[in-house]
């Protein structure tokens, strides 16, 4: 009884190393989707990422020899102009016979490989605080397909976080939204962050919650000017209302109308 409780603590410090923060200057930044264009201006999202090795290195660290990688090629994806990923993998992962599995997507077969890689190694923890950080946009120099930021993405998200704390995620949280979606669709299940970023960030009228800011991103000029980050609440604050003969300019905040709602990405 006393050794397999051993063993059982043994294994619970071994996935606790395995999820353990990532060091520093591994982490990567990359942009996602094409810039948009703001009064002149090229604005860019930034994501980051980690290198496979990096997720290699942890495996070997903690469990050297005791971890195995098997990936099954699935069949080629239909893709569009804006969308390269053709390629697909499922990678099945088992660390000390237990087995996790995840699929990536990439150009290339070494894409697709590498992405369903670090996937599969999410389940266990590895590099897990990548699903906590916020949207990152950046100003680029252009639109163009090798358009550069104009400052470096690490420094925006850091300058980012200097002006505003969240709560931080539990890994039983994680873990939950590695089932339920992509990376690229987490951000908006993340919970959503208390207290504005800045001065000037007003805070939601309905949950008091912090809002997204779409001034600069949105194409359509009625759409709302701010719109809370939590997806289970539809508050937001309309532009203020052009002014007439005799009234004064009057800023509204009211529940999203779904014949007006913007799918503008925030900034």
């Amino acid at each position: 009884m006393i050794a397999r409780h051993e063993a059982t603590v043994e294994k619970m410090d071994i996935w606790a190393q395995l999820s353990a923060p990532l060091p520093e200057g591994v982490v990567a930044w990359r942009q996602d989707g094409r810039a948009v264009q703001r009064d002149g201006k090229y604005f860019a999202r930034f994501v980051a990422y980690v290198e496979a090795n990096t997720v290699r290195e942890r495996l070997d660290g903690v469990v050297p020899g005791e971890w195995d990688l098997t990936l099954e090629l699935l069949p080629t994806l239909a893709s569009d102009e804006h969308d390269e990923a053709n390629c697909s993998f499922k990678a099945r992962l088992q660390i000390l016979g237990v087995i996790r599995e995840d699929v990536g997507t990439g150009r290339d077969y070494k894409a697709a490989a590498t992405d369903a890689f670090k996937r599969a190694g999410v389940r266990f923890g590895i590099a897990h605080e990548l699903y906590a950080y916020e949207q990152n946009w950046v100003q680029v120099d252009g639109d163009g397909k090798y358009a550069k930021p104009l400052e470096d993405p690490a420094a925006a998200y850091a300058r980012r976080l200097a002006r505003g704390s969240r709560p931080e995620m539990t890994m039983a949280r994680v873990t939950e939204l590695a089932d339920m979606a992509d990376m690229a669709d987490m951000a908006d299940e993340l919970p959503a962050a208390t207290g504005p970023l800045a001065s000037d960030e007003p805070t939601c009228p309905k949950c008091g919650g912090r809002m997204w800011d779409n001034r600069l991103s949105k194409r359509n000029p009625k759409a709302p000017d701010y719109k809370c980050r939590n997806r289970s609440c539809d508050g937001v604050i309309w532009p203020a209302r052009v002014a007439t003969s005799g009234t004064k300019p009057e800023a509204t905040n009211a529940l999203a109308d779904e014949s007006e709602e913007s799918n503008e990405i925030p900034f």
